[in-house]
């Protein structure tokens, strides 16, 4: 009940112009932010791991900006579900497609670290494009409709479940899609090696390099920034990959975690803090949280 509640309270403000909307977001984020203990405790614990040289201010002030910018982020996907093709094109624009266009004629991987606006760029790729993606489904059916809807809507994109394992998503890249891919969360021991993220040990999936050699693809990162006040966001692609993926497995996880290390170090504040990306340790580790 309480979930149709909140679908329905971000189906009403969608029709409120981004000059409302975006502070409202805020406001939910803020107010989130009281209430949410749990995941405020784990935002707090991740900053320290990651900005250990910053002040317990400086981060309390980041973990505010994030829940801020997050609450936004929430409240916004009213547009991306229900709003028209146009109002999402207007709200989310794309910078350096040239660097995807360079690669035309090889199978593409689309690299999209967890920012809080992961989802726009998604799903303003899938108002002009038709890519393959991975779907986690949802336990909350209301929630998984909506979800679903709002990343087919537009361009029915090449969509499959975790447990479909990779081979059918190597498929439809070898067909010219692109594939969305968002490597860089705790999925635990499998498949995961321990990497340095801000100097920390983090389970980090292999998945990226063995993709792209199973597939002979190139890597292009995509990311998506929340622009401040009432901006919308930007898609922003970045040069491929080049020498990638070698004969080091590990040295291919390092230099994922590092360039989202700089992408985290342009917008702390939009990193996906809220989840535990430090929760598996290596055997005989005490636990962060």
């Amino acid at each position: 009940m309480l979930t149709r509640l909140g679908l329905a309270l971000i189906w009403l403000l969608h029709f409120l112009p981004l000059t409302l909307l975006a502070p409202v977001g805020r406001g939910f984020g803020m107010l989130l932010y009281v209430l949410a203990r749990e995941r405020r405790r784990v935002t707090l614990i991740n900053l320290g791991l990651c900005f250990p040289q910053w002040s317990e201010a400086e981060r309390i002030r980041t973990a505010r900006r994030h829940f801020q910018a997050f609450g936004r982020s929430l409240i916004e996907h009213g547009i991306l579900w229900w709003s028209s093709r146009a109002r999402v094109l207007r709200l989310i624009r794309i910078e350096g497609v040239a660097h995807w266009q360079a690669a035309a004629g090889r199978p593409v991987i689309l690299l999209a670290p967890h920012f809080i606006g992961l989802d726009m760029g998604g799903i303003r790729l899938g108002a002009e494009y038709r890519v393959v993606s991975v779907y986690s489904q949802q336990k909350n059916p209301a929630f998984d409709a909506v979800l679903y809807r709002g990343r087919t809507r537009f361009v029915m994109p090449d969509l499959y479940s975790r447990q479909d394992g990779i081979r059918p998503v190597v498929k439809s890249m070898r067909k010219g899609l692109p594939f969305y891919y968002l490597p860089d969360m705790d999925f635990g021991e499998r498949d995961s090696m321990f990497v340095p993220f801000f100097g920390v040990p983090a389970a980090t999936i292999t998945g990226l390099a063995r993709i792209a050699q199973l597939a002979k693809a190139v890597v292009v990162p995509a990311v998506t920034y929340q622009l401040p006040g009432t901006g919308g966001y930007v898609l922003k692609f970045f040069p491929a990959w080049e020498d990638y993926p070698s004969a080091d497995a590990a040295a291919d996880a390092r230099r994922m975690n590092a360039f989202i290390e700089e992408r985290v170090r342009e917008m702390p504040e939009q990193y996906f803090w809220l989840h535990k990306r430090f929760k598996t340790r290596p055997a005989g580790e005490e636990k962060f949280y």
